[in-house]
Formats: structure tokens, C-alpha cells, sequence
């Protein structure tokens, strides 16, 4: 949680006061896991390195108070984290300014405790160290020499040599041994040895700069010449006990050793605290890149930050978090990972954590468990490395330019400025060799990098700001905060640019969110049973929220509604009914909602992508100071509290003298307990705070940033007279309900937050394992259940069916994230990390093992036929083969990287319904599982893997085109099989036929087909999900007649088989005298073996099937159907035409199926014409084309005579005839029917055909050639039928090419 939660009881500024460093008595220890800690591919070990640059075990000397019952002190993780590298020594000639860093302990429950250190360098005064590091130098010294006098020195000796040498010029002819002597730089007769220090305040609230300020000036109270003016203790005693935390909205202002310092917290109505300066992040990265590393953030992704500098990773992990207001990071975060805990990396979760670099190792060197989900950021070298598909945050460009204005505002450059801050004064100390690293790097100059800028399109509107605001964008803006102690100036401008940045960043997701609320799930049980159930709850309508947005913020918005975060923000919305139970984000971000809805005068739900600035900011160039801006200042410049000063304590005559130069030891008996009168106190509290109402004074006193838990435990007083006070004393009110719950929902996704920090036996890290495994079965049950219930519909799920609607960016972002699980699961546990994707690493080890064993590659023993129905004769099913889906995937040019072939790869066995049956198979090589897994890996816990096996199983239930419909451009191969009827000799025809495939992406133009073998394979660009086949001859030879029963097709990868029905005849003289025919098909389901089948979809709508057949009417067909029936029919063809219309336009199905389908309008159509229709002669057929001709021929030759002078019935005339001419007039040679059906389709794509009803009903042709019972002459009927049509005319119809070829209007 960002801001954390503060340590409950705490009231304290500072919880603790430590010392750590180098304990003399237990000597050195190598500290060997810190040793290998810059790199985990780091060849050089410990020992080899010289002595000076070995790291050793450090202790924590000393801690005040011993233990506070609110915040045990855990001296593991302190000790680790104050010097997350252990001891390091120098000599007189190295550089040994003090480093400040901050950080981070994170509790069981989510609550965090802040850390800030201050390492700084003392002379070592124990005889037996520095003859332990003389020793150790002699040691080292005989090794090297061994080397350097060995004949075969390898190469790069020399390098490593000087890298460990002082920066003075190298002697290239010197000879080895005196290079061996300069090399060696500690001499205990003329060296003075100095090891590392750090002095650290453990504080339950981020007052960085406060901390800073207070260690500052004590390492400066040991150092300077004059002792300071009480002894450390009082100092010491001060902060631990008299201090207060300054009250919500309130500010404080302390003594430290040499000058006040102040603090203040924000209150409740403004964003939580927030005390690290943003602008360094900036500095250090650029908007461009702290944008995409946000955008990583918020989808959770796997994130790792670089850098020497330890307090340059705390900046950056605090800022991008803070940023995310209202959300707040779910997962493991660690901005300073000790380097003992580099297992870490092997974590299967989200994480936010910082590694330490150690300047010399570039990227390459850095061997990390998994990168499929990575963002790696090297803060130093002003580099980010995304994962592959990442979404675009949205208005990127726009949201990029608000921030770059705020920044040049305050002088900070939005292209990132590399020298910031803290490494001005490093810079001059720099080694030669690291200058040199640095220059490669391309570190040196902020031009270098302005070349992301320059790219956008925002770079116009920056320059036209910059010389409005009168700053120069390649200037070093920043200013050197390593001041002893900082003008308020300075630190309000950071408090300032903080919260214009922050505000900007809040504003965004205002924005966003406007509506939220309204789509948030209420539950109907009582609390108690919603949080049981809460795996199985969906607590938030993505979809209508979802199908507001705007188009370009879906692939983003889809994602990010999957994450932990925004699932944790809901709950604690449904958990808080009532503004008082709100946590402190909620309400804040609550408010902000209102105010914003008040504002904006649109509709609420409607959405639009404009993009609307943060108003709480005028515009840059007349700069207003808006609200929060003032709060802050007033509350620096008028404090509204002063704590008691430092005094006196009650020492023995003799204690509290201390010697130059060395931090003491202090005196344990006045630190450890606070104090116990108000003797030394003095009135403090300014008048208008006593006033106020007690009870809301105590509730805002006590009010903890962040978090939602009351305070408990011992409270000290800080204030004189009791009736000044405010009620501290008086027991806090008792938990509301709701907390214990949003408590209990925080924990409930996230396994692990923090790892413990402690020296980590075998036990604890198969522990910590076993916990990631649980975790990620989980995270496959609820991730497997997500899918199919956005597949089919909820209660779908429940019933065992459903019907198919999702969004195609809603299932992108969910196959992708099962990817990434998958990812997950595949890196768990690995022994030899191979390539950036863990999966297809063991994927290719298993093609290779397998193809070694089969002497005939590609023929894989296991590859059994999948039995399949309808079509089975005329076409062989696929064979099941992982490998060959492996080649499949390997053939395909466009994916070029490890991880976007085992996406490509799951999303084809998805596709294909074999993702479980293949992923069963790979693990079935026990040989290879042991040799490429450790035994703690997910992927060697066998019942976990069985059942997630199992989850993954039930992905067959549906259908899914997730390859399909993502690979558009590949080549795909086709098998084409025509199935002739069986009853009359196919044998005799004598004509070439051809077919044409058409598909939702294309079509293939006309295939000749051979009429011997009556199948052809062709390949062409992926045709997308397949809707139509064309066929017909070439009439050639002496009996062209064909009686066709359906034709197959097949998609070679996906193993996809449509069946398009036909069971008419093409030829002259027979049927409708048809020589081509337009046939809408359906995709064939296989049949799988019985354990995998399961319920599944219905498919999306039956095929035209052999009712077709009898659409000629003949004397003895009479028609089956009564008018009420046909109207039905007429019903639900435009009721599916309708609906189709109604769903988003990734959802929809096909057309064509619902005009030209079985039951679709054009059938509907027919029926109503048919009914009623006169019989003629015996064995003459007649059909609606020939009525509708004889039509055709009274219409013109009324509108030549002009019988009607009515206009509108001119027009109608005039548009049926031309429709009529054209579709006779096409060369293609489509039957009767065939002409039918494309003036049906072309009258509902120009929106005609309830006029032409209207004109035919009233024709005298249908007077003679229909029954007076026909539908066609009854009135009512007719009018009804019209209105019905009519629905039609909103919907703008769109007809697929095959439909209306060869006709040109």
C-alpha cells in the first residue's frame, strides 16, 4: 500500500535510534552471499576480489529503545538494510563522503515501517583488524603474483588489475611487480584504514527529508572541531521520545544538533503523505520513460530497478507508487533487495524490487530468473527495457505533455537531466575507470538523450511553452541538494513540484473513473458470506464499463481491470458503505469523483477520449498558486507546533564525552526508556487547537495516514497541562466492522509482500516455495474460471452452457495474462535460465530430445488422429502433435522473440483445444522436468500440477480463434474437399468445377479443382474465421449436371473444419438452372475422446441444411407452412439481424449466415412468397424469380404509359427494376434462387425491401398468380410484414463480397 500503514500505536516521530558497523570483537567476516551480490552472474567471487574491495559481515551495534511493544525491532532486516552490502573498507587516498538512503520493512499484514540511513566512513583505531586485513592482503598478493607470472596470463588481467587500482596514471612499461605493488593498497606502516558506519532512525511515517536533515547534523556534530552543544543523548532522547508525530493537516518544527527542522503531514481532504522528490525521478529517467515504467506498474507486471545508488532505487520504487493514487501495489515490494535475498528474482509473482549495481557489470552480465514479463530499469543509465506488448497508457502524448509543463515550470528538464542531485557531488569523485564506463554508457550529456523527446509530437507544443516560460531545456536545473542544511526554499519548491505532479497523475484516474461507481457489483449476502465466497464474487461490470470507453483506451483499461489493485479498490468501496468507514485513498479520491461530476456538464456514462487537464493547475505561464500549493505553505510558514527542545539528561559526571572523528558509544541507560514526568515539558500547543470539538481533535490526532486501523498500545504525551491535551489518554474507539474485513480482502490475493528478512535456512526457502506454489494454483483456478465465465456467461458457467460473447480486446487480455501465468509457473524453480521465455525453452528441449529418439522426425509416436464427425469421410482429421504445433509456430517469420512464439504457441493450442493434453504431454518426460527444474519448482509438485492440468482442461468447453484472430497476415494452408451426392453418378459429369473460400479477413479468388480428385490444398493469407464458399462449372462436355451434397474446409494449422451444405444441382435445364451457388457454412465441432469432453458452446447458428432443396414449388410440394408460422420465421430472421447490430462490434458473428443461413431472411423471405402461390402445369416448375420478372416487365411498361403520377411509387419503380435489370444482367451464371437470394441482400443493405413489398402487394401480376388466401393479398398481414422491415433501416448493413459480385451498383 502506498504510504503504508503506520505501525499501530505508534505517536512517535521516530521509533528507534540505531548503530550499526563493524563489531571489533567477533573480527572480520567475509560476508559471502553480499560478496557475490552485485551479480548473480558476477564470475569473480569474494575472495578473488582485493581485500579493500571484499565485502564483510556487519552487526547492529547498538539500538534505542530495545524494543517498542508496536513495532518489535526485527535485527535481521535492519541490519540488512542499513547496509544492504555489509562493510566496506577504504584508505586514506579513496573518497569517503557520507551516503544517505532510505527503506523499507514491510509487516505480514501489509503495514510498513521506513528506515532512513546515513553511512558515513570512521578510522579503524583495533590493532587486530587492520593486521587481519595486512594478513589477508599478503595472502592475496602471493595469488596474484602466482597469476602474473604464470606464461599463459590471460588478456584481460591488466583490466582487472585497474580496476582495482588508485586513479593514478598506469605505467604501461612498468614491470609486473611493481604494477603488483601499486596494486596492492593497503600497507599498515603507511596506510590508515577506514571501514563504514551508518547511524539509522526507524520511523513509523516517510518524513525523508526530515530524517535526512536530523542524521545530517549529528555525523556533523562528531565531525566538526568543536563538540556540539549537548551531548548526542539529549539529541537522541529527543527525537526518540519528545517528538511527536505532527497531526493530520498540521506542521512541527523540531531542533536538531545545529539548526531547526520542520515537518509536515497533509490532511485528510489531500493526498496522502508523500516526503521523497519526485522530480529526482524525472531527473534520473525522463516522462517518456517513468510513463511506460508506470503503465508496467499498474498492470503488474514483473519490475526490477538497477543502480549504484541505493537511495536512487528507494526514489524511484516510492514515487511510481505514490503516483497510483487511489490504487495501491498488491505484490512483493522490495526497493532494496539485500543481496543475500537474490533468490528472490526467482519469484513467480508481481514484485517491485531494487537490485544494487555495482557500476562495472553492464546489463549483459545480469542473469535474471524470468524475463517474459519483465520491465528492467536501469536508473543510471537513464534506460528502461519493457515487456513485449505492452499497452499504450491512455493519451499518452497528451498526458506526457501536462507533466513535461509542470516540470519546466520548476526547471526541471521533462527529458531527464542525468547529473540530479545526489550524483553532483559525487561526479567529482568518480574514479577515472567509472568516468570511462560512464562515457560508453552515453551518461554524460542530457542532449544525448533528448532524442526521445525530439521523437514525439508533443516537441512542438514544449518549445512553444519553453520560451513562454523562459526555460531552457538543456539546462541542468537542479540544484545540490548535499547542502549541510537545505533552505526551506528549496524543500517547499520540492513539496510544491510533488504535489503539481502528483495532482496531474490523480487527475488522469479521476477522469478515467468518473463513473465507477455505477458499475460496481453490490453484493446481496451479508458481509460474512461475501467474504467467503469473494474468490467466486465479481465485484465490478467490466464489460458496461468497458463498452463506454473510448476504442484506443481498451487494450489498456481491459488489462488493468484484471489486476489485484483495482480488485482491492472495489472491495474496499463495497466493504465501505458510509463516508466515516472510508480508508483514507478511498475517500479522498471519492471527493475528487464528486467534484469532477459536478464540473463536467456531459452525460455521465458517455465517454469521450478528449482529454481534460488537471484543474487544480493553471496554466504554466500565468502561473495561479491553486489550492493545495497554499495549504503547504501556510503550513511551513506559520508552524502550528513546536516540540520540546533538547536538554540535559541525568548522566553520570563523565559520560557523553566523545572523541573526534568517532561516533560514540552511547549511554544505553538514558536511551532506553522515555521519559517519565512532564518535568522538562513546556506549553506548546497554539490556542486555536485546544478549541476545537475533543472528539474530532482525538479522531484526527490519532489519524493514520493511509490506513484504516486505530491506534493501540502505549501512548507517550507530548504536551503540558492536561486540558491542553487532547484526549490521547482515552481508549481509542473499538474496530468498525468493515476493517477487519478490508484487512483480511488485502491479504487475500497476495501471497508474500515482502520475503522475511532473515538469514535464510533451507526450510525457510522451501516455505516461501511451497507459498508460491499454493499462490499459483490459486491464480490458475480463478484465472481459468475468469475466462470461461466471460466466455459463456455466468450462469452459462453454472448450467453447464452458454453463449458466446466477449469482447475481442477482453480476450486478448485474458489469454495474455494466462500466458503470462503460464510464464510464471514454466520459471519457478528453474535450474539454467535459457533465453527470455521459460516455456518455449523447455519446449524446444523436449522437440530436440524427442526428434534425437524418432529416426523419422516429425512422425511423433504419440501423434494419434483426433476422431471427428460430419465430414469424416471426406477428410482425415489432423494429427495431435506438439511438435508439429511447435513447427507450425517456428515457421511463422513475424514472431521474432522466445516469448512471442510460446504465446503464439498457447494461443494456437487454445485454439485447437489441446492445451492441456500438450502441456501434459511435455511434463510426461520426467528426465527432462528433473534435469531443467530445482525439486522445489511448481512443475515437480505433482498433484499441484495435476490439478492445474485440470483447470486448464476446461478451456475446451469453448471455442475460442485467439491464433486466428491475432496472426492475420501468416500463410495458412487450406484442403478444399467437394462431397458429391452419393445417390446420382458423380462418375458421369464432365464439366471443371471451381470454388472460391471467402473468410471474415479475405478470400481466395476462384481454385480450379480437379474433377478427378474432386480436392485441392492451397496456401494463401490467413482468411480469418471462414463464412462463405462459392462453386459452380464450366458447363463443358456432355452431361454438366451436378448434384452436390456439401463442400469441406479445412484451416491447415488450427485443424478448423467448416462444412458448407449445398444438396442442389448446378447445371442447365435442371433445379433452378443454377451453374454457381453461394454456400454459408459452419464451423464443424470435433469429437474429442470422452475424459476430455465437456460441455461446450452451441455453435453460433445452424448451416442452411436441406430445406433448400424444395424451395421450387411443384404441384405436389404444397407449402408446409401457415401464415403465422411464416410470420415467426419472418420474426426471428430480423430479431438475429437486430441483435447482431446490438453487440459490440468484436462480438458479432456472421451476416451472411443470418441473411443467407439457414432461417435467415432470405428463407424467411421465400416462404412468405411462396405461400399461396398458384400451381401451374404439371412438371413445370416455377419460381418467385419468374413472378418477380413478370413484375418487373408491368412496372416498366406502367412507367412508360405513366399510369401513377404518385412520385414515391415512381422511385420505388424505378430502384426494383434496376436492381432487377442489374442482377439479371450479371455475367455470373446463378440460378433463380441464386438471383433471389442477392436481391434480398442487396434490398436490406440499401434499406428497399419494405417498399418492394409494398409495390408487389398491390401489382395486379400477384393478383393472378397468387390464392386469394396468400399472405401476400392480406392487408393486415402486409402492413405488418412492412413495419417489421422497417426495423431494419437504423442498421447500416454491410454485405460480404462473395454475396454481390459481378454487380455493380
Amino acid at each position: 500500500e502506498v504510504g503504508g500503514a503506520v505501525a499501530s500505536g505508534s505517536c512517535r516521530f521516530a521509533d528507534y535510534f540505531v548503530i550499526c558497523g563493524l563489531d571489533t570483537e567477533s573480527g572480520l567476516e567475509p560476508d559471502e552471499l553480499s560478496g557475490k551480490s552485485d551479480q548473480s552472474a558476477c564470475s569473480t567471487t569474494n575472495f578473488e576480489q582485493s581485500p579493500l574491495r571484499r565485502t564483510f559481515k556487519s552487526k547492529v551495534l547498538a539500538h534505542y529503545p530495545d524494543n517498542v511493544e508496536w513495532n518489535p525491532f526485527d535485527q535481521d532486516a535492519v541490519g540488512m538494510l542499513c547496509m544492504p552490502k555489509g562493510l566496506s573498507f577504504r584508505t586514506q587516498v579513496d573518497s569517503r563522503e557520507p551516503q544517505f538512503h532510505s527503506f523499507i520493512i514491510t509487516r505480514e499484514d501489509g503495514s510498513r515501517t521506513y528506515g532512513f540511513a546515513l553511512t558515513f566512513f570512521e578510522e579503524v583505531t583495533s590493532k587486530q583488524i587492520c593486521s587481519a586485513m595486512q594478513t589477508l592482503y599478503h595472502m592475496h598478493n602471493a595469488e596474484q603474483y602466482d597469476i602474473l607470472h604464470t606464461p599463459t596470463s590471460p588478456q584481460g588481467l591488466e583490466d582487472q588489475l585497474r580496476q582495482h587500482t588508485q586513479p593514478r596514471p598506469m605505467l604501461h612499461a612498468a614491470p609486473a611487480i611493481s604494477r603488483l605493488q601499486r596494486f596492492n593498497s593497503y600497507d599498515i606502516s603507511r596506510d590508515t584504514l577506514y571501514v563504514s558506519k551508518c547511524i539509522c532512525l526507524i520511523t513509523p511515517m516517510a518524513f525523508a527529508q526530515a530524517c535526512r536533515k536530523v542524521l545530517q547534523q549529528l555525523h556533523q556534530a562528531v565531525t566538526s572541531p568543536q563538540p556540539p552543544p549537548l551531548p548526542l543523548e539529549s539529541y537522541i532522547f529527543n527525537i526518540l521520545y519528545e517528538v511527536p508525530l505532527p497531526p493530520s493537516g498540521r506542521s512541527l518544527k523540531f531542533s536538531g544538533v545545529y539548526g531547526p527542522v520542520v515537518c509536515q503531514r497533509p490532511s485528510t481532504s489531500e493526498l496522502p503523505l508523500f516526503d521523497f522528490a519526485i522530480s529526482e525521478m524525472f531527473n534520473l529517467l525522463g516522462v517518456e520513460n517513468v510513463l511506460q515504467l508506470f503503465t508496467c506498474a499498474l498492470l503488474e507486471m514483473q519490475i526490477l530497478l538497477y543502480s549504484q545508488h541505493y537511495q536512487r532505487l528507494m526514489t524511484v520504487a516510492e514515487s511510481i507508487t505514490a503516483l497510483m493514487f487511489p490504487f495501491q501495489w498488491q505484490h512483493v515490494y522490495v526497493p532494496i533487495l539485500p543481496a543475500s535475498l537474490l533468490h528472490f528474482l526467482d519469484a513467480p509473482v508481481p514484485y517491485l524490487m531494487g537490485l544494487h549495481s555495482n557500476g562495472q557489470d553492464d546489463r549483459t552480465k545480469l542473469e535474471l530468473p524470468q524475463e517474459a514479463n519483465l520491465c528492467f530499469v536501469d536508473i543510471d543509465n537513464h534506460f528502461i527495457e519493457l515487456p513485449e506488448e505492452l499497452p499504450q497508457f491512455p493519451n499518452k502524448l497528451e498526458f506526457i505533455q501536462e507533466i513535461s509543463e509542470v516540470l519546466m515550470f520548476f526547471g526541471v528538464s521533462p527529458e531527464g537531466n542525468i547529473h540530479s542531485s545526489d550524483s553532483q557531488a559525487k561526479l567529482q569523485n568518480l574514479r577515472s575507470v567509472d568516468m570511462v564506463s560512464d562515457k560508453c554508457n552515453g551518461n554524460l550529456a542530457s542532449p544525448l538523450n533528448s532524442f526521445l523527446l525530439r521523437e514525439n509530437e508533443t516537441i512542438a507544443r514544449l518549445q512553444a511553452l519553453v520560451k513562454r516560460t523562459g526555460v531552457s531545456l538543456e539546462k541542468d536545473a537542479s540544484c545540490n541538494k548535499d547542502a549541510r542544511v537545505q533552505c526551506n526554499e528549496e524543500e517547499l519548491k520540492m513539496h510544491q513540484l510533488n504535489i503539481q505532479v502528483r495532482e496531474v497523475f490523480a487527475n488522469r484516474f479521476t477522469q478515467m473513473f468518473a463513473d465507477y461507481e455505477v458499475f460496481v457489483i453490490q453484493p446481496s449476502q451479508d458481509k460474512e458470506s461475501w467474504f467467503t465466497n469473494r474468490d467466486q464474487m465479481q465485484n465490478f461490470d467490466k464489460a458496461s464499463f468497458l463498452s463506454d470507453q473510448p476504442e484506443p483506451y481498451l487494450p489498456f483499461l481491459s488489462c488493468f481491470l484484471e489486476t489485484q489493485m483495482f480488485a482491492s479498490f472495489i472491495d474496499s468501496k463495497i466493504l465501505c458503505h458510509d463516508d466515516e468507514e472510508k480508508e483514507h485513498t478511498l475517500r479522498v479520491f471519492d471527493a475528487r469523483v464528486d467534484k469532477i461530476r459536478m464540473l463536467n456538464v456531459r452525460t455521465p456514462t458517455l465517454r469521450t477520449s478528449m482529454y481534460q487537464k488537471c484543474t487544480n493547475i493553471e496554466e504554466a505561464a500565468d502561473f495561479v498558486a491553486p489550492e493545495p500549493y497554499t495549504t503547504i505553505e501556510m503550513r511551513v510558514s506559520k508552524i502550528d507546533h513546536t516540540a520540546l527542545h533538547p536538554h540535559l539528561l541525568d548522566m553520570k559526571i563523565g559520560q557523553g564525552r566523545y572523541e573526534q572523528g568517532f561516533f560514540p558509544r552511547l549511554q544505553s541507560d538514558v536511551l532506553s526508556t522515555g521519559p517519565t514526568s512532564n518535568k522538562w515539558t513546556k506549553r506548546s500547543a497554539p490556542a486555536q487547537w485546544r478549541r476545537r470539538d475533543r472528539q474530532k481533535q482525538h479522531a484526527e490526532h490519532l489519524y493514520l495516514d493511509n490506513d484504516q486501523r486505530e491506534v493501540r498500545g502505549p501512548l507517550c504525551v507530548f504536551f503540558s497541562q492536561p486540558h491542553d491535551l487532547p484526549p490521547m489518554w482515552s481508549l481509542p474507539p473499538p474496530l468498525p466492522s468493515s476493517q477487519k474485513y478490508i484487512q483480511e480482502a488485502r491479504n487475500l490475493g497476495t501471497t508474500i509482500r515482502q520475503p522475511k528478512l532473515s538469514n535464510l535456512s533451507p526450510s525457510v526457502i522451501a516455505q516461501t516455495n511451497w507459498k508460491f506454489v499454493e499462490g499459483l494454483l490459486k491464480e490458475c483456478r480463478n484465472k481459468t474460471k475468469r475466462m470461461l465465465v466471460e466466455k459463456m456467461g455466468r450462469e452459462a458457467v453454472e448450467l453447464g452452457h452458454g453463449e458466446v460473447s466477449i469482447t475481442g480486446v477482453e480476450e486478448n487480455t485474458l489469454i495474455a495474462s494466462l500466458c503470462d501465468l503460464l510464464e510464471r509457473i514454466w520459471s519457478h524453480g528453474l535450474q539454467v535460465k535459457q533465453g527470455k521465455s521459460a516455456l518455449w525453452s523447455h519446449l524446444l528441449h523436449y522437440q530436440e530430445s524427442k526428434e534425437k529418439k524418432n529416426a523419422t522426425p516429425g512422425l511423433i509416436h504419440d501423434a494419434e488422429r483426433r476422431k471427428s464427425d460430419g465430414g469424416g469421410s471426406a477428410m482425415p482429421p489432423l494429427k495431435v502433435s506438439l511438435i508439429q504445433d511447435m513447427r507450425h509456430i517456428q515457421n511463422i517469420s513475424e514472431i521474432k522473440t522466445d516469448v512471442g512464439k510460446a504465446r503464439a504457441w498457447v494461443r494456437l493450442s487454445m485454439e485447437k483445444k489441446l492445451l492441456s493434453r500438450h502441456l501434459k504431454q511435455l511434463l510426461s518426460d520426467h528426465e527432462l522436468t528433473k534435469k531443467l527444474y530445482k525439486r522445489y519448482a511448481f512443475l515437480r509438485c505433482d498433484d499441484e500440477k495435476e490439478q492445474f492440468l485440470y483447470h486448464l482442461l476446461s478451456f475446451n468447453a469453448v471455442d475460442y480463434f485467439c491464433f486466428t484472430n491475432v496472426f492475420t497476415t501468416i500463410m495458412i494452408p487450406y484442403h478444399v474437399v467437394v462431397v458429391p451426392s452419393k445417390k446420382l453418378g458423380g462418375s458421369m459429369f464432365t464439366a471443371n468445377p471451381w470454388v472460391c473460400v471467402s473468410g471474415e479477413l479475405a478470400e481466395t479468388g476462384v481454385l480450379q479443382v480437379p474433377r478427378n480428385t474432386l480436392e485441392i490444398t492451397f496456401e494463401c493469407q490467413n482468411l480469418g474465421k471462414l463464412t462463405t464458399v462459392q462453386m459452380g462449372h464450366d458447363n463443358t462436355g456432355l452431361y454438366a449436371k451436378w448434384l452436390v451434397e456439401c463442400v469441406v474446409v479445412r484451416n491447415g494449422i488450427t485443424g478448423h473444419t467448416y462444412k458448407f451444405p449445398c444438396g442442389r444441382w448446378l447445371g442447365k435445364g435442371v433445379d433452378d438452372g443454377s451453374l454457381e451457388r453461394i454456400l454459408v457454412g459452419e464451423l464443424m465441432t470435433p469429437s474429442t475422446d470422452n475424459d476430455e469432453r465437456m460441455c461446450r458452446t452451441p455453435p453460433m447458428q445452424q448451416s442452411p441444411g436441406m430445406m433448400r432443396r424444395f424451395v421450387t414449388i411443384s404441384p405436389n410440394s404444397k407449402p408446409k407452412l401457415n401464415t403465422g408460422q411464416i410470420q415467426e420465421g419472418v420474426g426471428e430472421a430480423i430479431n438475429g439481424i437486430v441483435k447482431h447490430f446490438h453487440k459490440p462490434e468484436k462480438e458479432r458473428g456472421s451476416l451472411t449466415l443470418l441473411l443467407c443461413g439457414e432461417y435467415g431472411l432470405v428463407w424467411a423471405l421465400e416462404q412468405v412468397f411462396q405461400h399461396g402461390f398458384k400451381s401451374p402445369r404439371l412438371f413445370k416448375n416455377v419460381f418467385i424469380w419468374d413472378f418477380l420478372e413478370k413484375a418487373q416487365v408491368y412496372f416498366e411498361s406502367a412507367e412508360q404509359r405513366e399510369v401513377t403520377p404518385d412520385e414515391n411509387w415512381q422511385t420505388r419503380v424505378r430502384h426494383f427494376c434496376r436492381f432487377m435489370r442489374a442482377i439479371n444482367n450479371t455475367p455470373r451464371n446463378i440460378g433463380k434462387d441464386g438471383k433471389f437470394q442477392m436481391l434480398v441482400c442487396l434490398g436490406a443493405r440499401d434499406h428497399l425491401l419494405h417498399h418492394w413489398i409494398a409495390l408487389l402487394a398491390d401489382c395486379p401480376i400477384t393478383a393472378q398468380m397468387y390464392e386469394d388466401t396468400a399472405l401476400i393479398k392480406d392487408r393486415s398481414l402486409v402492413n405488418s410484414l412492412i413495419r417489421v422491415l422497417q426495423t431494419l433501416q437504423e442498421f447500416n448493413i454491410t454485405l460480404e463480397a462473395s454475396l454481390v459480385k459481378g454487380i455493380g451498383i
